[in-house]
């Protein structure tokens, strides 16, 4: 185990998770599942404990450039791999594209989301778009439903 790769940088228990390490803990936890490794393993594999890939994780240790590198040679991806989906640098808009794709990144990664995509694809193309197309007519009803009128 590298010296560096043990160093980690705790986020102040009053401050708020800047938005790219909340990303950037999240891509690490759906690349983990998908890999089908528990945080233990992974830990394991890059030289730290599992309660540690939590906290990386969640955001609450932001990750340091050694460590992103030593999980992403671990998990066989890009570095720039835990980056994807975010804006470019100085587009100003960091907060709320973030917030979108977490919100998707959590749900892909609980246990409803993986079994929801993999009974998808267990079903013909056909019928994932006519699924496709009912989730998105709930939505819009639900949508006007809640919006209020005017």
């Amino acid at each position: 185990m590298r010296a560096n790769a043990t160093r980690w940088i705790v986020v102040p228990p009053n401050a708020e998770v800047h938005p790219v390490d909340r990303h950037v803990g999240r891509q690490i936890r759906l690349l983990r599942v998908q890999c089908n490794l528990s945080q233990g393993d992974l830990g394991k594999g890059v030289g730290i404990s599992y309660q540690q890939m939590q906290k990386y994780e969640t955001g609450k240790n932001r990750v340091s450039a050694s460590m992103l590198y030593e999980i992403a040679r671990f998990l066989q991806v890009s570095p720039e791999r835990f980056f994807d989906g975010l804006p470019d640098p100085g587009t100003g808009e960091i907060h709320e594209a973030a917030a979108e794709i977490d919100e998707r990144l959590a749900y892909i990664s609980t246990t409803d989301g993986r079994q929801l995509i993999e009974n998808m694809l267990r079903l013909s193309p056909r019928l994932r778009n006519r699924i496709t197309a009912i989730a998105s007519i709930l939505a819009d009803e639900q949508s006007n439903m809640l919006a209020p009128e005017t």
